[in-house]
């Protein structure tokens, strides 16, 4: 019952190939798919209830073997959130930075575009944040999370920024 049914080196590889493979493929699904939780919780709870579900039935036959990849899981997520926090370049690759959506009350239709959002989509999210007229805005951003944030006030030209 403890005893390892499946070579140790396999279920980490395994564990990695498609821990990994998830990530990969959800960093590039559209940050508005991916709620308020972050990439790397989703894939946890997903792999971690597949996997402990696993060695919980019987499907490994060792409490071990599940015990072992829940273990490969979370270690993963502990090593890409480590490296996210201890250097920048990293942080960049793994975590999505906010995209400018509106810029001096202006929709910015190329940046639109990348996350396939409409502008009834954006119109929607500032009538939830109390914004009825988006002339009033300076900056629209989708942040990493999939949520909106909106700055607003005086709106400025590019020639009012020149200083005289």
């Amino acid at each position: 019952m403890f005893a390892f049914d499946t070579p140790p080196l396999e279920i980490f590889v395994r564990g990695t190939v498609i821990y990994i493979t998830i990530y990969a493929m959800l960093r590039v699904v559209l940050k508005r798919e991916a709620g308020t939780n972050g990439i790397t919780d989703l894939i946890v709870v997903v792999l971690i209830a597949d996997a402990a579900q696993n060695g919980m039935s019987g499907g490994y036959r060792s409490i071990s073997d599940g015990i072992l990849l829940v273990g490969v899981i979370i270690g993963w997520s502990y090593l890409l959130n480590w490296m996210a926090h201890r250097w920048p370049a990293v942080a960049r690759i793994l975590r999505p930075g906010p995209l400018l959506v509106i810029y001096n009350g202006e929709f910015l239709h190329r940046n639109m575009r990348k996350e396939m959002l409409s502008e009834d989509h954006v119109r929607e999210q500032a009538r939830k944040q109390g914004i009825a007229d988006l002339s009033v805005v300076r900056e629209g951003r989708m942040e990493s999370d999939g949520q909106f944030s909106f700055l607003v006030g005086s709106i400025r030209r590019a020639r009012d920024l020149v200083a005289d």
